[in-house]
């Protein structure tokens, strides 16, 4: 039962690796990965020299940074809500309207986005009701991380709330009744009960989160919402690979920023790992 779990990582994890060192080379398809010259570390070096390298590193901090202390969150509350519910019928039919964001397509999310925050879309119509100036909002870069952060916690939230609903399930419920005969309110039971139980939970999904914190968010939904307007604040690393390497074709350098960009995202997961495991003894290894 293991073995096509094996091959899978094998096959499409493991040996993609020994595609790496064309981050080493000047890499070209004609020559092949043997063939093409060794450059060393020049890749690495121009990329840092670049006009580019601190805009990117930037954006993509602050955008992961966003999604981290406003969309993290979110469905811890939306869970510790949900368990407030006492009317189960209600509480269905808001876990479904919660759930269902997460079905649409990033494809089908970007559009709705698009025709919404158009000049002509529904909410300049709304704002312009109420007498206020229309906004540019897909040509302003001051509004991206707003439109993405924001777009991607109404898509998550429900979703997101599954995991921290299970383990809220798994608390003793003789600790709430025991709570309650000391005096202790919801607000108490929550604060001292119900976080504390779900808390090993959030520290293991923080850490996975801090592995991705170099990642800078989805790269498809970035490439559907940017333009040239807004590179300014939207462009990441994973959209400037995407462009350096498949629409310019230089294969070797777009190579070397994405084995940096994933050699970061592999430290901040195991500082983050330790971190952990000396705070509260919870880690993933």
């Amino acid at each position: 039962m293991l073995l096509p779990v094996i091959v899978y990582y094998v096959v499409f994890l493991y040996l993609p690796m020994y595609g790496l060192q064309i981050a080493f080379k000047d890499f070209s398809p004609a020559k092949g990965v043997w063939g093409s010259p060794w450059v060393g570390f020049d890749h690495f070096v121009s990329f840092y020299d670049s006009y580019y390298f601190w805009r990117l590193i930037r954006n993509t901090v602050l955008i992961s940074f966003y999604e981290l202390i406003f969309g993290f969150p979110a469905p811890i509350l939306l869970a510790l809500l949900l368990n407030e519910i006492r009317v189960r019928i209600f509480r269905n039919v808001v876990q479904s309207i919660t759930y269902l964001p997460h079905f649409i397509s990033i494809v089908v999310v970007s559009g709705m986005m698009i025709d919404f925050l158009s000049s002509d879309g529904m909410i300049n119509q709304l704002t312009g009701l109420l007498g206020l100036p229309s906004v540019s909002f897909l040509i302003s870069p001051e509004w991206f991380r707003t439109i993405y952060v924001s777009s991607g916690i109404w898509q998550g939230v429900g979703w997101g709330s599954i995991i921290f609903l299970a383990a809220i399930s798994g608390i003793d419920p003789s600790l709430y009744e025991a709570a309650k005969s000391d005096g202790a309110g919801r607000f108490r039971q929550i604060w001292h009960i119900t976080l504390p139980g779900i808390l090993p939970t959030i520290m293991i999904m923080l850490i996975l989160r801090f592995g991705t914190l170099m990642a800078g968010g989805s790269m498809e939904k970035i490439l559907l919402l940017y333009n040239s307007t807004t590179y300014e604040t939207a462009d990441v690393i994973s959209t400037f690979v995407y462009r350096r390497g498949l629409l310019q074709m230089d294969y070797g350098f777009s190579a070397a920023i994405g084995l940096f960009n994933n050699v970061m995202n592999f430290l901040l997961l195991v500082a983050a790992n330790r971190f952990s495991r000396k705070i509260n003894n919870t880690s993933l290894w």
